[in-house]
């Protein structure tokens, strides 16, 4: 599978639960969330927003990403809603990996980092900003259900660490 296929076979309405390690203090902590995944064309209006804030030739957009998402953490039980757009760049002879444009529903959160489609079809993303440092695994055991892993590294000294399962609720 490359990042083409993945993004496209994520596509879909989620219904996620996850768990939350701190990893600085020890407590757990868990939440749901219902999210929306759109794949977009290279030639989206978004996509090429992103890709033009970065400098980069839309030339090397192999797909786009829109996520969506709300939900609820076990410490506050006020909805939390959210979105964001993912465009993987093809910059090398291969497909499997490249950069990684992620831009936040505000519009102005902009990073820039990079993925890694593994050959047992996990997907890898590292993202970093001045305040943090991620990396996140994605992965599916079958079509409509996916498992996700992440560590985050705060520059306060924070980390996290998240577990989530993910199942397909539809299309849309």
């Amino acid at each position: 599978m490359d990042i083409v296929e993945f993004f496209e076979l994520s596509a879909g309405k989620w219904f996620s639960q996850r768990t939350v390690h701190n990893l600085t203090s020890g407590s757990l902590e868990a939440g749901k969330s219902n999210l929306v995944m759109e794949a977009l064309s290279p030639d989206d209006a978004i996509v090429i927003d992103i890709c033009s804030h970065h400098g980069v030739d839309t030339a090397l957009v192999a797909k786009g990403l829109k996520l969506t998402w709300e939900g609820t953490i076990e410490s506050n039980p006020d909805q939390q809603r959210g979105s964001a757009v993912l465009v993987p760049l093809v910059v090398s002879d291969s497909p499997l990996q490249g950069k990684l444009l992620q831009q936040g529903g505000d519009r102005q959160t902009q990073l820039m980092g990079r993925y890694l489609m593994g050959k047992d079809d996990v997907l890898t993303l590292w993202l970093e900003s001045d305040q943090f440092k991620a990396e996140e695994r994605i992965w599916y055991l079958i079509p409509n259900l996916r498992l996700r892993t992440s560590i985050v590294h705060y520059s306060n000294g924070l980390a996290l660490a998240s577990f989530c399962s993910e199942i397909r609720m539809g299309l849309k």
